[in-house]
């Protein structure tokens, strides 16, 4: 990986000359995308982000923390204790120039549940999106099930994209037969450099919670978008 997605953040966050990021995805066109958008502040982030924010409690994993900025809510305006990780060393490094105490360049998988335990997991801006294929999710939703106090919450947000299909007659949808719906793989361009595709998981709500169920976790439907985007919470 070229951490393209870092690097961007980086420049924005040091003033390197930052461009716009040109996202591409299997079911989607080129798009544009702000590195600005990833620096946002509580008052501009989507509304299941702010209520993720809010139901925020104790001591916080926050996953694929990026540029940090949902971490830096948590620790500045609510005083919680946040450990943020990303795979990205660029991502992290912004996030320590940020003001994060405890930001690491770690993947998920591979926390010592042992030594971390935590009262909420947070996993936005289509949390389920690491879990990259459907195959996957049980093997995460057992790493993180293994890292929460018996009390604690998983926040997590994803989308059904199914509207992104085209109907026939009837109004059902062509979705592709050989693998879900839900998968894509996605190409991020940065300064005409292009990075390797990766694969990228939305993950519908009933197909999270028949997951969760198989994985002996609770799910429970705490917040709709506006555009076919939710926010659940996993528990114990």
């Amino acid at each position: 990986m070229k951490d393209l997605f870092g690097k961007a953040i980086l420049d924005y966050q040091t003033n390197n000359s930052p461009e716009d990021l040109i996202t591409e995805t299997s079911i989607s066109e080129e798009d544009e995308m702000s590195v600005a958008y990833l620096f946002r502040s509580f008052k501009e982030m989507p509304s299941i982000e702010q209520k993720a924010l809010e139901l925020s409690k104790g001591k916080v994993l926050d996953v694929g923390c990026g540029a940090g900025s949902h971490s830096l809510y948590l620790q500045n305006e609510k005083g919680l204790d946040v450990t943020s990780i990303d795979i990205s060393e660029n991502a992290i490094e912004c996030c320590q120039l940020r003001g994060l105490k405890n930001a690491v360049e770690i993947d998920v998988l591979d926390l010592d549940s042992d030594a971390n335990k935590f009262d909420t997991i947070l996993l936005l801006m289509n949390g389920t999106g690491i879990f990259g294929k459907l195959e996957k999710v049980p093997t995460f939703l057992q790493k993180l099930k293994s890292l929460l106090n018996p009390d604690g919450q998983i926040l997590i947000d994803s989308s059904d994209i199914i509207y992104m299909f085209d109907e026939d007659e009837d109004g059902g949808k062509w979705i592709p037969s050989d693998n879900y719906y839900g998968e894509v793989t996605f190409t991020v361009t940065y300064k005409n450099e292009k990075e390797d595709t990766f694969e990228w998981l939305y993950l519908d709500y009933n197909t999270l919670q028949n997951a969760c169920f198989d994985n002996g976790l609770k799910c429970e439907l705490i917040k709709e978008g506006e555009h076919f985007d939710y926010l659940a919470r996993l528990t114990l």
